[in-house]
């Protein structure tokens, strides 16, 4: 069979290893996908010193590689929406095969993508999107595709994932760990897109797709990040057998899907809770297999390259067949009219923080809130004030409620003359 060529756009940490895997690897990948794949051209601005490109022609006009008529697979490892959503239709236009490592542009623009990829009977890929090296989006697409899928919950971004287990293992503050972090390389300068969660819905409207048919629908992703998250609560997240992570969780229920990202405290025994440092994690439970985990490498030249590999292998094996017998991009015929739910109507447990005065009659007060909203006490710890201080901290987890009602129940509780400043509430899962 004729070789695959192959356009490599962008050779930065991701494209410069996906070139080097495919040369180190070249044999096996030969073997693997019954025909060669070689890189044909490069787009780049500037040289990779990590990435020895050899004699294989290279141009800083990205969209010379998607028009060029040698190409069959074009690799978008640019980045960012406008430039690479331009390159990747213009590649479609052009009758070449895409993969993509590009979250925020499938979330936001991948159904325009794969309207345009399905006009042009090509195949867009997007296995390196999420969780890395982790083939998530195979397992749900190819090796869960009997199961009905429940629910999800990933460790989605290895930057809040490294925070928070410093925080819980070092007792560090946020800022102290953010900080080491942008040092480390694991965050930017800007650090939004991973602490404010931006890149973990990306991430999770992504698998909520793929795992239940529905549109891709990232503005509907209710999205906290960790910044909030203080030592204190580390700490008594302990103390009450839970660890805080930062969690895209997505659920099927009787009145629509849940598509929700932020700090969340699970028991200490789920293995989800157990994954630290930079490492992503995906627990799926689907209706025939039950529970299953996806543990590995989130980031990162290598893990994110073997997932970009592997979609030109998946294409160099079904290249010649026809465009109806491929696997739809979604994995899934689309159901339109299936809700997202917002926030307030979704059910979950909580963990609430309350500052209060030191003073007899304020946990009755607090409790007589909760019971009135059929608010079920599970667990509950008072400290009392430090030296030098004058306030008492009281902690709850509750049993499951609605999220509107526990918002009123805050409202009202901060609205007590004994109580001092917000309320912390951080969302409770048993996965499970």
């Amino acid at each position: 069979m004729k070789p695959v060529k192959v356009g490599i756009c962008g050779l930065g940490t991701v494209g410069g290893g996906t070139f080097n895997v495919l040369t180190s690897n070249a044999q096996n990948i030969t073997r693997r996908a019954g025909r060669d794949i070689i890189v044909a051209q490069i787009g780049a601005r500037r040289p990779n010193p990590n990435c020895d490109t050899g004699d294989t022609p290279v141009t800083a006009d990205v969209f010379e590689v998607a028009k060029n008529p040698d190409i069959d697979v074009v690799v978008e490892l640019i980045g960012g929406y406008d430039i690479a959503r331009e390159l990747v239709m213009t590649a479609i236009e052009h009758g070449k095969h895409v993969v993509t490592a590009n979250k925020a542009l499938i979330a936001v623009h991948g159904e325009e993508i794969f309207a345009a990829a399905d006009r042009q009977g090509v195949s867009v890929m997007y296995e390196a999107a999420v969780a890395g090296g982790i083939p998530i989006i195979k397992a749900l697409r190819e090796g869960l595709a009997a199961n009905r899928i429940n629910w999800l919950a990933g460790i989605i971004n290895g930057t809040g994932n490294f925070i928070l287990t410093e925080m819980r293992d070092k007792g560090r503050d946020f800022a102290d760990v953010l900080q080491e972090a942008q040092q480390l390389g694991y965050a930017e300068a800007d650090p939004t897109f991973d602490v404010e969660g931006i890149d973990a819905a990306h991430k999770l409207t992504i698998l909520s797709s793929i795992a239940y048919g529905i549109p891709l629908q990232f503005e509907r992703c209710y999205t906290e990040g960790i910044s909030k998250i203080t030592r204190v609560d580390v700490e008594y997240a302990e103390e009450l057998g839970y660890r805080i992570k930062h969690l895209g969780i997505s659920r099927q229920t009787a009145e629509g899907i849940d598509l929700r990202v932020h700090p969340t405290l699970i028991p200490e025994d789920r293995p989800i809770a157990k994954v630290d440092g930079v490492l992503n994690a995906v627990m799926v439970n689907g209706n025939a297999v039950g529970d299953t985990l996806y543990v590995g490498a989130g980031a990162g030249a290598g893990p994110t390259a073997s997932a970009v590999v592997a979609d030109i292998v998946d294409l160099a094996r079904t290249m010649e067949a026809d465009a109806t017998a491929r696997v739809n991009h979604l994995a899934y015929n689309i159901i339109e009219d299936v809700q997202v739910l917002p926030i307030e109507a979704v059910e979950t447990a909580y963990y609430l923080r309350i500052q209060a005065q030191d003073r007899s009659g304020v946990m009755a007060k607090v409790a007589t809130i909760l019971a009135d909203r059929d608010i079920n006490i599970e667990a509950l710890i008072q400290k009392e004030p430090e030296q030098d201080e004058d306030l008492a901290q009281i902690i709850i987890l509750t049993h499951r409620i609605v999220e509107k009602t526990m918002n009123d129940a805050i409202v009202a509780i901060e609205g007590l003359d004994s109580t001092v400043g917000k309320v912390t509430r951080i969302r409770v899962e048993q996965l499970s």
